[in-house]
């Protein structure tokens, strides 16, 4: 269509009309006359099929081109003749900061360093580590180069300095031992709990997350390493999601922290802090201890816990010898079914969930038999080489299941076998719920959801590993990652609302790739939008925005 300036603002364009078996073009006027609108065939150009095969279109397109600013531009570029002056990434912010600001991320920090006086904009240096976590996963020190590549309003002249100041702010301990973290996530929960409702469900869990250095003044110690990096100082960070796997707190504790200490401390935040009374919580098998159970039981609140299975009495000599009639159950997944035989049982009131997953259990019988075959070799060796039975007696995983004979050395006890394979694709839950036996079970199942918010911290936002000396500097840096959680999850749940599935890979690579070049054509500049990658469009719909144009004149410089 064309726009010919006058009065009345008239338009021109090509219209197809079919007349019998055959299609016509007309150059048709479009104007508004008389308070209505009125179209005007300026010239037939004939029938369709003929004035493609003639090329009179193409020309007269070429004719009018030469005549328009922004087509010259264009096609100038397109053809390599116009180099870039300058382009920034424009997709990260169009997309993440609609959604920074709809959250309540936005005004929430805002409120909270009001009283502050910083000599640079704290908010605006949170976004920008938020996302640069989201968007390029690598250290802090990199975000202020890559803010040279990326449009970021009101984020120009921040630094690596502001960044971490930023970052210790959030980190800051008032005198009743709560951080600005802390006062940020309740206050982003107040904000969005209109919109999702009272929280009836809580899934809690606990990873290690690994530093290259001092680790702080206390929160970085030595402990279990879920990472493998028992050698290096760790702290030990728990996530709380709700029922829709929405991010709701995080909880930072010492590297040394064990997970029985942690479910009493994260149930009293949610009542107190959250005003979260009534929601059942489910967490893993090391959240479990006698007296949490009993704290958990007095306060009347349902739970769901992971039992261990290989470590309790009662599960080894009563739980796994019930005979009780297992229930089906069939759970879709992305790749095929999952199934799982369940039943239950009560022993002195304390109710047990015990579930057997076909598929693990094979899995776990060839892992043994792959295991039982190396310690055979390993002790067949003694005749030619003495020390390999030590080593085989030294190594945890075949140390299970050797006994050492009256004799001495080592040989394989096949009664430990025999009991190890009665847990085969077995695990066993613990709750004082009234729901079914399938729905505990599911609710359970819903802690990998915490597992993969754990992974994308740990993989994709590149949280880990932290070389922060401060434990402000450290509480800042992890809580970011949290922040970023939170934006990603809402982009998912959009599209996920419109049916649209992206790869968390296809939506970074396009939106780093939606960009606004400027260019100089005779002593003017402009502004020229890139082409939109696949995932575009439905991130657009989803997030409700709107792309810049595809061409902008821009004022001359003064």
């Amino acid at each position: 269509m064309v726009l010919v300036p006058g009065a009345g603002c008239r338009a021109m364009f090509v219209r197809v009309k079919k007349i019998g078996a055959y299609e016509y073009l007309y150059l048709v006027e479009n104007a508004r006359e008389g308070g209505r609108h009125v179209q005007r065939v300026i010239k037939a150009l004939g029938r369709r099929d003929e004035v493609e095969a003639s090329g009179l279109l193409d020309g007269l397109i070429a004719s009018a081109a030469r005549h328009s600013r922004r087509s010259i531009v264009l096609s100038s570029f397109y053809r390599g003749e116009l180099p870039e002056l300058h382009r920034l990434s424009i997709g990260p912010d169009l997309v993440f900061g609609r959604l920074w600001a709809e959250t309540g991320c936005r005004d929430v920090l805002n409120s909270l360093v009001a009283d502050r006086r910083f000599c640079f904009d704290v908010e605006r240096a949170i976004y920008l580590t938020v996302l640069h976590r989201l968007m390029i996963s690598g250290s802090d020190r990199h975000a202020s180069d890559w803010l040279s590549r990326v449009r970021v309003p009101g984020a120009e002249g921040l630094d690596l300095d502001h960044a971490y100041k930023a970052m210790a702010w959030l980190g800051e301990v008032d005198a009743a031992g709560r951080s600005t973290a802390e006062a940020v996530e309740e206050a982003l929960y107040r904000h969005r709990q209109p919109l999702f409702g009272a929280v009836s469900i809580a899934f809690f869990d606990t990873t290690s997350l690994w530093f290259e250095g001092a680790g702080g003044d206390s929160l970085g110690q030595y402990g279990h390493s879920k990472d493998y990096r028992g050698h290096l100082k760790q702290v030990v960070l728990g996530i709380v999601l709700d029922g829709a796997d929405r991010p709701i707190a995080s909880f930072l504790m010492p590297g040394n922290a064990a997970d029985v200490t942690l479910l009493l401390p994260v149930v009293r935040r949610l009542r107190e802090r959250f005003g979260i009374a009534e929601a059942c919580i489910v967490a893993d098998r090391g959240m479990i201890s006698a007296d949490t159970i009993a704290a958990l039981e007095a306060e009347k609140i349902d739970y769901i816990l992971g039992v261990r299975e290989r470590t309790s009495r009662e599960v080894r000599t009563e739980i796994i010898e019930d005979d009780g009639l297992a229930v089906p159950l069939v759970i879709a997944r992305q790749k095929g079914e999952t199934e799982l035989a369940i039943r239950e049982t009560t022993i002195a009131g304390r109710r047990y969930v015990i579930c057997r997953n076909d598929e693990e259990a094979r899995k776990d019988a060839a892992a043994r038999a792959e295991l039982i075959a190396g310690l055979e070799r390993k002790l067949a060796q003694g005749d030619k080489a003495q020390p390999a039975p030590a080593k085989a007696g030294a190594n945890k995983g075949f140390r299970r299941f050797l006994k050492t004979p009256a004799g001495g050395g080592f040989v394989i006890d096949r009664a430990k076998i025999a009991a190890d394979a009665r847990f085969d694709g077995l695990f066993v839950l613990r709750t004082n719920t009234k729901i079914a036996a399938l729905q505990v079970v599911l609710r359970y199942r819903n802690l990998l959801a915490v597992e993969d918010a754990f992974k994308t911290a740990k993989a994709l936002l590149a949280t880990r590993p932290i070389f922060h000396k401060t434990d402000a500097g450290i509480r800042g840096h992890v809580f970011c990652t949290f922040l970023a959680l939170v934006l990603r999850k809402e982009l998912f749940d959009r599209l996920a609302a419109r049916r649209s599935r992206l790869e968390w890979q296809r939506i970074v690579d396009d939106l780093t790739d939606l960009s606004e070049i400027e260019v100089e054509q005779d002593g003017r500049r402009v502004r020229l939008r890139t082409a939109p990658g696949p995932a575009i469009d439905p991130i657009r719909r989803a997030v409700g925005i709107t792309l810049p144009p595809v061409f902008q004149e821009m004022p001359p410089a003064p």
